[in-house]
């Protein structure tokens, strides 16, 4: 594996190594001691899978908080999305700002998004499907949420959400507090 750093501090990108023949290919996608060595303590505890039927599928912005706060490692199982991450790091040189990048199945690219961030995603796809190894359990008290369209992070979408959840809709705008 290949980690390349992002703008923002501790936001990686994670690039798979395909070992490619007349077979196909395989690829690690994680491994706790090429992490260590890369200096990224990350240590799933769970995995869920995110399937979405149609294009235009939003999902996020989300975080949790406090004790809650999840480091996770996303990636496409199944066609391709633009995965976003926003840093809500209070004192951070990079707060409010967020990165971008389309992760697609046929080339395993995955992205590390620190505790501390905003995450979400668009389909660009139909039946997309994103896996996601997560560090901590999930609290439902501790989760949080923006707007995809709030105008304190500014995210460019390249493609138009189609699909979104109620929640997801009705989030408060982002007042400076992640939590």
């Amino acid at each position: 594996m290949m980690f390349e750093p992002t703008p923002l501090a501790g936001l990686f990108v994670v690039l798979a190594e395909k070992h490619t023949d007349s077979r196909g290919y395989f690829a690690r996608l994680w491994c706790a001691e090429e992490f260590a060595a890369a200096g990224l303590a990350f240590r799933p505890s769970q995995i869920s899978l995110s399937s979405n039927r149609r294009a235009g599928t939003l999902r996020g912005l989300h975080w949790q908080v406090g004790a809650h706060a999840e480091t996770k490692l996303v990636r496409v199982a199944r066609g391709c999305i633009f995965d976003v991450a926003v840093d809500l790091r209070p004192g951070s040189a990079t707060f409010r700002r967020w990165f971008g990048r389309e992760l697609d199945a046929a080339d395993q690219t995955a992205l590390l998004i620190p505790a501390g961030f905003a995450h979400g995603f668009v389909t660009i796809t139909d039946d997309a499907e994103v896996t996601y190894m997560i560090d901590v359990p999930f609290v439902p008290e501790a989760a949080h949420g923006a707007r995809y369209d709030d105008p304190a992070f500014g995210i460019v979408w390249p493609v138009a959400p189609r699909v979104i959840a109620s929640r997801d809709l009705y989030w408060p705008a982002f007042v400076g507090d992640p939590g």
